[in-house]
């Protein structure tokens, strides 16, 4: 990608190794079209593709570029289920509603793989499997989630036991692991243009650099004011996190911005394969987590900290240098060549809004760090919702618009953030020490042997 396009995109390793990506227009005319989706990221995107495709007029306006936001940032991983804890899911809805939406999760696992493929999608190289990694040694919790995925949701996954875990990552704070074999990492920025020339082709026309400043959703055809023309529309969908939340104050309230950071370490050489093995997306129990994956084959993507107030991504480098090492003391101290920060939109309940807020305005948001697929499962419902008039979006009702607590609340969720993750390091701490102390007992004393007649020992 050129210098200048590369700033668009934050000077990432992802804008760095990016396919083309055109400059597309302003909106210079008003125009008139069936639907009207703010927001170029991966849920409007997916959704002006299926719209174009059913053979309804759609336009997409982004105020800066096509995927700039947290769509071209995040970690890449495609996962099944949500943010949310399907347990928690389960306690909340039932069985069987669970069910529903674990189905869903894993529709828009599909659409992502199906899509690089219809678009022939340059540059996404998806690599299949996630470990989904435990720093404490809970291996009854781990079956029975095994278990009751396999047997209650279909879903194809493995209990690895902590020996195959550090068989290929070869770091004692690990213990065991839930393998999905059907999720797999992409370049995600790669993908989101691909999602854009897909769009275009089927119809779709997309305008950069053109903020909606306004919207009047009254009526049958609502208006969708930007600096430099009107549009109208039968339907409009917000699609993004907070910056789209802020045309909405209903929604805006809703939405907590956490914001998350990447980076990439220059490459490793022979000295990463001391360390990882596996070729997968890796995540640990933290619930801000670290996760990460290899990348251009010698280089690890390391990625987590996340919280509501955003820092400097220079400055998280440098304890991503430190949890690098603390896991794996084989790499040494290793040099950090990007380093980058995304924002996403949490509900409180960690769930998607997915659905319409008044007749004819839409909403998909708050995909809480599972962008990938539920974004996909977004797009497809509203599009389907819009031309079709089907009603599955409203699997999403239980989980609808929640007061975040404004400033309170995103002090409250830094609070909550710190002491979660420092009691989960004093957990991992005490494993450790735990494992170490049963490794001891166990290892065998020396040998002792008597002297023979001669006082001679043997040799």
């Amino acid at each position: 990608m050129q210098d200048a396009a590369a700033e668009d995109y934050g000077r990432s390793w992802y804008a760095a190794t990016a396919v083309d990506a055109p400059e597309r227009p302003t909106l210079g005319t008003d125009i008139d079209v069936d639907v009207c989706v703010i927001g170029g990221g991966l849920a409007g995107l997916t959704t002006a593709r299926e719209v174009a495709r059913l053979g309804w007029s759609v336009v997409v306006l982004e105020e800066k570029r096509v995927a700039w936001s947290a769509s071209g940032r995040n970690c890449g991983f495609v996962l099944p289920g949500f943010a949310a804890d399907i347990l928690g899911i389960v306690e909340r809805l039932g069985l069987d509603q669970a069910k529903k939406l674990w189905a869903l999760a894993d529709a828009g696992l599909e659409y992502v793989r199906m899509a690089i493929d219809e678009c022939k999608m340059a540059g996404v190289e998806p690599r299949r499997g996630w470990l989904d990694v435990s720093k404490v040694d809970k291996g009854d919790e781990m079956i029975t989630l095994v278990g009751m995925l396999g047997q209650e949701f279909d879903a194809s996954v493995e209990g690895w036991p902590t020996e195959r875990v550090r068989e290929v990552l070869r770091s004692d704070r690990y213990f065991h692991a839930v393998y999905y074999p059907n999720a797999f990492h992409i370049h995600p920025l790669n993908y989101a243009l691909g999602l854009a020339r897909g769009a275009e082709e089927a119809g779709a026309r997309i305008f950069e650099h053109t903020r909606a400043l306004e919207i009047d959703p009254a009526g049958v055809r609502k208006r969708i004011l930007t600096p430099t023309a009107l549009v109208r529309a039968n339907h409009v969908v917000l699609a993004g996190n907070t910056l789209i939340a802020e045309l909405m104050p209903q929604l805006a309230e809703t939405l907590l911005p956490v914001t998350s950071y990447v980076a990439v370490t220059e490459p490793l050489g022979e000295r990463l394969g001391q360390a990882i093995a596996y070729s997968g997306a890796v995540s640990d129990s933290r619930r801000a987590n670290y996760h990460y994956r290899v990348v251009d084959g010698d280089r690890l993507m390391w990625a987590g900290g996340g919280g509501p107030f955003a820092r400097d991504p220079r400055r998280i480098a440098g304890s991503f240098r430190k949890a690098i090492a603390r896991t794996y003391p084989q790499l040494g101290d290793v040099a950090i060549a990007h380093a980058w920060a995304g924002t996403m939109g949490f509900a409180v309940h960690r769930m998607p809004q997915i659905g319409e807020i008044s007749p004819g305005l839409w909403v998909a948001s708050a995909f809480a760090g599972h962008g990938l697929n539920t974004s996909a499962i977004a797009g497809n419902l509203i599009a389907r919702a819009i031309t079709e008039n089907d009603d599955t979006w409203r699997e999403f009702i239980p989980y609808n618009l929640v007061w975040a607590g404004g400033r309170l609340g995103r002090v409250c969720a830094q609070a909550a953030f710190a002491v979660r993750n420092w009691q989960e390091e004093i957990a991992a701490n005490l494993a450790q020490r735990r494992e170490g102390l049963r490794l001891t007992k166990r290892a065998p004393s020396p040998a002792k042997t008597k002297p023979d007649a001669g006082g001679a020992h043997p040799a």
